[in-house]
């Protein structure tokens, strides 16, 4: 029988921010290129600031917990 280790919470935690920061940031950078002027803060592009710090904190949370499931911590 193998013994195999579970993986962290942290692992999904990180899966979801990544998946949904790279949903975001796809569709802030097609509002880059097809602007919908009908919202009062259309001119920042917040879809894809956000959408971008949601990616890097998911792959902040992501790689490392899936390092240390790889190696056996």
């Amino acid at each position: 029988m193998s013994e195999s280790k579970m993986l962290s919470i942290w692992f999904f935690v990180g899966l979801m921010l990544t998946v949904l920061g790279l949903i975001i940031t796809c569709m802030g950078i097609y509002f880059v290129f097809n602007p919908e002027t009908t919202t009062a803060m259309a001119h920042l592009n917040p879809s894809l600031w956000w959408g971008v710090v949601m990616l890097f904190s998911g792959l902040l949370f992501l790689i490392p917990s899936w390092q240390n499931h790889r190696s056996g911590k």
